[in-house]
């Protein structure tokens, strides 16, 4: 379609050159016109280019000025038809440029300048030449001269014209943003960009209003710009109580961000801890965009998910600590209950199945309870310890070093212990122990056993036969997956009555 175009102007191009060029060359000299002319008027030209009547007398000066002027009215009509075959060729070449570079759109606002500025420059040359082809005694340096100061004056009159037009190139050459986009212009305002010329930009504010600002001004603005064809990210504060946990907040919100339309599916959103502030703990989410035109509205829509996710889920927002906020005391368990529980899980744990009701119950009293964060170790393997826990809920992973790499040696769950050897031999931890989601865990330390075996002896000896099982349990376990035959240590009785200080 271009190329037929194309092709279709072309021949019209040539037959028009064609036609202007051949009344050029069949147009009378100006010795012929000035002859024709001459012998209508009754006159007659003399061997050295002198008019005279018929009778040989000298010619009146109407008859001169007549004569002077068709000649004259002669040559501006040749200067316009030239003109006129100049500004024929010097368009068909720019638009065959045009074509062949922009095959796929229109120039941009450069490029049509551009163009501009050059057809003009080539207009005034060819003019110049053509005028001195035709008129060879008039000096144009006088013309020169008065349209330097004109210049200046008209320079002066239009300098913040030519300072837009100027700052207007130089946006056009860098091109920081494109028509579509997101700008935020400091304290100006921000909108959609709708228009982009050599004067100025017109921004179509959110409250759809139009801000014109002249590319003079605008070159000296910071912008900050938010592309149509990239994922732009935005981010929305809201905060939560501290008794409720961050990872089941994170969880909640992420996956209700995730459903919000205009929300990026190619990018996960964000849910993270800002701050810990006075009333409560601060969270962002950051997510990116399909659409930044429709941004506000977008962060609107994930508040509103959010409050509803609150409710479901019995979240609650903190409050400002100028606002008196009265809620009714949790009710909290009974001692008795607590202890009863934890007794429960102990008597879940197999090296104090020796432990009589009464003992696992003053061993509860003494234990306390922690809760550790998804990642975080419990408990670090080198670390000199006393104390052993058992997982309430969650889950953690054991990982030993080796060759510069943690590997995970094995997974625990609920009512899982670990830590047994460093609270019963005070041996260093041998291993780490991470929390894998947000774990819950009874803390056992050698303060709270040592009245329960310094009043019952006998049960060291319980004890550490179920330690030594255990140990080569676990011994086997790892030898068999390392391919290597390792024996269990021995003497743990002796390294448990040492520890506590037991004869």
């Amino acid at each position: 379609m271009a190329s037929s175009e194309l092709q279709k102007r072309a021949i019209y191009f040539l037959g028009f050159v064609a036609l202007l060029t051949a009344v050029l060359i069949f147009f009378p000299s100006d010795e012929t016109i000035f002859s024709y002319t001459a012998t209508q008027l009754g006159l007659q030209v003399l061997a050295d280019g002198s008019l005279a009547t018929l009778a040989g007398q000298k010619p009146t000066m109407m008859g001169d000025t007549t004569i002077s002027l068709v000649v004259n009215v002669l040559r501006i009509v040749k200067i316009l038809l030239w003109m006129t075959v100049v500004v024929t060729i010097v368009r068909f070449v720019f638009y065959s440029i045009t074509k062949a570079l922009y095959r796929n759109g229109a120039p941009g606002e450069v490029s049509s300048l551009l163009q501009t500025v050059i057809s003009v420059i080539i207009y005034i040359v060819s003019f110049f030449i053509i005028f001195q082809t035709q008129f060879p005694g008039v000096q144009l340096a006088p013309l020169f001269t008065g349209s330097t100061i004109i210049g200046i004056v008209v320079g002066l009159a239009l300098q913040d014209t030519l300072g837009n037009l100027f700052a207007g190139l130089a946006l056009q050459a860098d091109q920081p943003f494109q028509v579509g986009d997101v700008v935020i212009i400091s304290g100006r305002g921000e909108g959609v960009v709708e228009m982009v010329s050599w004067r100025g930009v017109k921004i179509r504010t959110f409250q759809n209003k139009l801000l014109v600002i002249s590319n003079s001004v605008l070159g000296k603005e910071t912008i900050e710009v938010a592309p149509k064809d990239n994922l732009n990210a935005k981010a929305v504060f809201f905060n939560t109580l501290y008794s409720h946990s961050p990872t089941r907040t994170i969880q909640f919100v992420r996956e209700a961000v995730r459903q919000v339309d205009n929300v990026s599916k190619k990018m996960r959103p964000v849910v993270r801890i800002r701050n810990l502030g006075d009333n409560g703990i601060d969270f962002e989410v950051k997510y990116w965009l399909d659409d930044y035109t429709i941004q506000h509205d977008t962060d609107a829509l994930i508040r509103q998910r959010i409050w509803y996710v609150f409710q479901r889920e019995k979240i609650d927002f903190a409050y400002p600590t100028r606002t008196l906020h009265i809620e009714p005391k949790p009710v909290e368990a009974a001692p008795d209950e607590v202890v009863n529980n934890i007794a429960e899980h102990l008597n879940r744990i197999p090296i104090f199945n020796p432990l009589s009701d009464e003992e696992i119950e003053r061993l509860a009293n003494a234990s306390t309870s922690r809760v550790y964060a998804p990642g975080e170790a419990i408990v670090r393997a080198g670390q000199v310890g006393n104390s052993m826990f058992v997982i309430i809920r969650g889950s953690v992973k054991v990982q030993i070093t080796e060759n510069d790499y943690q590997k995970t040696v094995n997974t625990l769950a609920e009512d899982d212990f670990f830590g047994e050897m460093s609270l019963l031999t005070g041996e260093p931890r041998s291993a780490s122990v991470i929390a894998i989601v947000e774990t819950q865990v009874l803390r056992i330390d050698k303060n709270g056993l040592k009245p329960i075996l310094e009043a019952n002896p006998e049960l060291v000896g319980v004890i550490s036969e179920l330690i030594e099982e255990r140990k080569m349990a676990l011994t086997k376990e790892v030898a068999k997956s390392d391919e290597l035959e390792i024996s269990p240590k021995k003497g743990a009785i002796t390294s448990i009555r040492k520890f506590f200080g037991l004869q």
